[in-house]
């Protein structure tokens, strides 16, 4: 290889480029160390050889990186090597050779993809120039690189340094120019704000692109199941209701695992310890995120708990200690406001394993932020429940029952509110048989002696 470089030397300037792309064929030719060897020599030389020139040298690059482009090394390892070796000679050379180091990224940036090195190949696509001042990248372009980022910096959960690149991604979003892109980008919102534990955001987001048809059905069976599980991580209150219902009327959901707690927490029954432990198999790392406590939460806790009876069979937490910990907290907390007019501090610390302090805590917390309707006696220690009456109504809508016309409200608990809600329904089915029977449109099966 030194001999015939030594003779393309010596040749014009103008046969130099065709001389020298006239070797890679042969190089290719030849397989393991030979290969790699050749092929470097001829790239440092046609790179870094001044006689051989820019203009020569970025002939041969562009010939060299698209026969790797196209396959010409079957070997996946292989072909891995020659591209980080041609990557390593060239960029210091950066500035001359710009476009050719950026496709030799790209290339190397799909292998480590398919060998699943999620965060090396991340790292790859950092090092793309796409500021550049000799070359103008299209918005579309720069979204489609940012976009993939994210996606691969998630798939090893390092959602600190992808949410660096969906901010630079959210500047372009709106010059996606096709589908792919807009729902990869969508995607990456989802999963953005599930790992910012921003879950009534994410679930809504999840639950969006589980209808998306593009989408493959089984990916979309996972969104729905994430946006599920997310909807049961967020925070107690008629935000998540709202997300809770729509859910639980979508009929695909039925067929989820995690439907047993998604029921339970739209119908505001109380969750038991074995269920939240069934449920905790299915999350990922970053949802089963310890939680600390604040001082002042801890001070206050300690405080109430203070001034009253000391019972050596009560749990002595003073918090929630997961993400998860403090969903189903909070929830039971919101259930147990349907099922008592009041409580207790001792009563409700004992329903959520917590001291009487801090269960009092995470009541006042969830009055002050408009997520539980009551209010708080601290001398005779106990906390009143306020019905919600327009809570109650949207509840009885996200059930299936629509506008019901309800008779007047006779401070009737609200299952018996609920009862007569079945009531009339049902009055009005027998009316519109009944109407449909009277036109002849329907016909009554009479039963044979």
């Amino acid at each position: 290889m030194e001999a015939k470089l030594t003779q393309i030397f010596a040749l014009s300037q103008k046969d130099k480029a065709p001389a020298l792309i006239s070797l890679i064929p042969e190089i290719l030719s030849q397989s393991g160390p030979s290969l790699v060897q050749d092929l470097h020599t001829l790239v440092d030389a046609a790179v870094n050889q001044d006689s051989i020139g820019l203009v020569a040298g970025r002939q041969l690059l562009s010939e060299v990186v698209k026969v790797l482009g196209e396959g010409a090394i079957s070997d996946a390892q292989l072909r891995r090597r020659v591209v980080e070796d041609t990557l390593a000679i060239v960029q210091p050379k950066l500035v001359s050779y710009e476009e050719q180091v950026n496709s030799l990224r790209f290339q190397l940036a799909d292998l480590l993809e398919q060998e699943e090195e999620w965060s090396d190949a991340a790292r790859v696509l950092m090092g793309i120039s796409l500021d550049s001042g000799q070359r103008s990248i299209p918005d579309s372009e720069k979204l489609r690189v940012y976009v993939r980022i994210v996606r691969l910096l998630l798939e090893d959960e390092d959602s600190v340094q992808a949410e660096t690149y969906y901010n630079r991604a959210a500047l372009l979003a709106h010059s996606a120019s096709d589908r792919e892109t807009v729902l990869q980008f969508k995607l990456c919102q989802a999963r953005i704000s599930d790992y910012s534990r921003k879950f009534l955001e994410a679930a809504s987001r999840y639950h969006e692109l589980s209808y998306v048809g593009e989408i493959d059905e089984e990916e979309r069976r996972h969104m729905l199941l994430a946006a599920v599980t997310c909807a049961v991580l967020a925070p107690a209150g008629p935000n998540r209701s709202r997300v809770l219902a729509s859910l639980y009327r979508d009929e695909r959901t039925a067929d989820l695992p995690t439907y047993n707690i998604l029921s339970k927490m739209f119908l505001d029954h109380i969750l038991r310890p074995a269920e939240v432990k069934e449920f905790e198999k299915s999350l990922k790392p970053h949802q089963l995120a310890k939680i600390a406590i604040s001082s002042n939460d801890r001070l206050a806790s300690a405080g109430n708990d203070a001034d009253g009876d000391i019972d050596p069979t009560a749990s002595t937490r003073t918090g929630p200690s997961t993400v998860l910990d403090r969903a189903v907290m909070e929830h039971n907390l919101l259930a147990s406001s349907n099922i008592y007019n009041n409580i207790t501090f001792q009563g409700l610390g004992a329903l959520l394993d917590l001291t009487p302090g801090a269960a009092e805590t995470m009541a006042r917390k969830m009055i002050e932020q408009g997520r539980l309707r009551g209010s708080i006696d601290q001398v005779d220690r106990l906390i009143w429940f306020e019905s919600n009456r327009e809570e109650d109504d949207a509840q009885g809508k996200a059930g299936g029952l629509g506008d019901v016309e309800e008779a007047e409200d006779t401070g009737a608990p609200y299952t018996k509110r609920w009862d007569t809600q079945i009531r009339l329904t049902a009055a009005h089915v027998e009316s519109i048989v009944q109407h449909l029977t009277g036109k002849g449109l329907v016909t009554l099966a009479v039963e044979a002696n």
